[in-house]
């Protein structure tokens, strides 16, 4: 071979579909059935245990279980398991050449998106592989509650580290809103259905039979890493699919104007507390250069800086979604208000950029300090 054609050459790439979701059975259920559907593939599935500080691995074919690994962690966390094991298992199946397909069962609670970013970002950590899809598994009959309700992960012995203060909702959440296929063991109510196909990427089918599911067309590669990122990205400037139907309420609140620091803090929950789905950016004029990243869900809300707004327009946008009837039900324009009380008036508006050079807004906490990031 010459120097051009070793030049031309393509590592070849293994197509990974991974399973992700918050219910141990139901995850094992999708891992099977993938399982079943591939019988050249391999799987492999990571358990963490926090408490012991371990993490087990295990690969199995269709001639039965090839290893079992524990694998003792400095720190149980999920960075650690995807640097020091999952990852380099994943590649290392991929690379073997005698499988033509990986199905790789995350930790209970863990996101594909950590995988898939490390993937395409850095191709040295997993030349043979090729993220194919991204399956979410959730219990159908649990899915309102999950996404709605105020659990926490550690109340279900659910916490991928010690410190993991992350609420059940927040977690789903993303868990579908990143997935390329949804799938529900068990079909869930028509506001559970309904709920999954707001927060799922336009076009990403939710099947509620499991037996349904067909790994060919996810082999073949169904996760478009692009689409994928702008459809979860802090800041969504393109229109969004209406989404309003009998069960579901959105709201799509955009403006080119800040919050008020003070009035956030006031209105904080009621924008950004309660049973709904709340996720976006936002500006403040005591912080202009910064990115606000704003992530809710079952009245958990994290905010915090994401990144500079550099030479891009400032946007303040939060879509909200929550239920029409029912135990988890709320008012839209309860939350409407909240948010139109939070920005800056016009007259605040028209102040020079001086009134708000200050030593601190009461957001230092959640934000950090201010002359560290304007």
């Amino acid at each position: 071979m010459s120097r051009h054609d070793r030049r031309l050459s393509v590592t070849p790439r293994t197509p990974v579909v991974l399973v992700t979701g918050v219910h141990d059975l139901a995850m094992e259920t999708a891992t099977l059935g993938l399982q079943l559907d591939a019988p050249r593939g391999v799987v492999v599935r990571h358990r963490l245990d926090v408490d012991a500080q371990r993490l087990t691995r295990t690969v199995s074919d269709v001639t039965g279980v090839l290893e079992t690994h524990h694998h003792d962690l400095d720190h149980a966390c999920v960075s650690c398991a995807l640097r020091e094991d999952i990852i380099p298992t994943i590649e290392r199946l991929a690379a073997d050449g005698r499988w033509d397909t990986v199905i790789a069962h995350l930790p209970v609670a863990a996101e594909a998106l950590q995988v898939c970013r490390v993937v395409e970002t850095y191709r040295d950590a997993a030349p043979h592989v090729r993220v194919a899809a991204v399956v979410a598994a959730l219990a159908g009959d649990r899915v309102v509650g999950d996404l709605l309700g105020a659990d926490l992960l550690h109340e279900r012995a659910l916490h991928t580290s010690e410190d993991d203060t992350r609420g059940v909702a927040e977690t789903l959440g993303a868990v579908v809103e990143y997935a390329d296929v949804v799938l529900t063991t068990g079909r869930p109510s028509p506001a559970g259905l309904e709920l999954l196909r707001t927060l799922a990427r336009p076009g990403v089918p939710v099947v509620t039979d499991p037996s349904a599911l067909e790994v060919a067309p996810l082999v073949a590669g169904v996760h478009d890493h692009q689409a994928t990122e702008r459809w979860v990205d802090v800041v969504r400037r393109g229109p969004l699919p209406e989404a309003d139907d009998e069960h579901v309420w959105t709201l799509d609140l955009r403006t080119d104007r800040p919050f008020h620091p003070g009035r956030l803090l006031d209105s904080i929950e009621a924008v950004g507390g309660g049973p709904r789905r709340s996720r976006g950016c936002f500006w403040l004029p005591s912080r202009p250069g910064d990115v606000c990243a704003w992530d809710g869900a079952g009245g958990q809300l994290s905010i915090g800086a994401a990144r500079p707004w550099g030479l891009t327009d400032h946007l303040t946008r939060i879509v909200v979604h929550g239920l029409r009837a029912g135990q988890l039900s709320s008012d839209p324009e309860e939350v409407r208000a909240a948010f139109d009380a939070c920005l800056l008036s016009d007259a605040e508006a028209r102040t020079s950029g001086t009134f708000w050079d200050v030593d601190d807004d009461g957001l230092e906490p959640r934000l950090g300090p201010v002359r560290e990031v304007a």
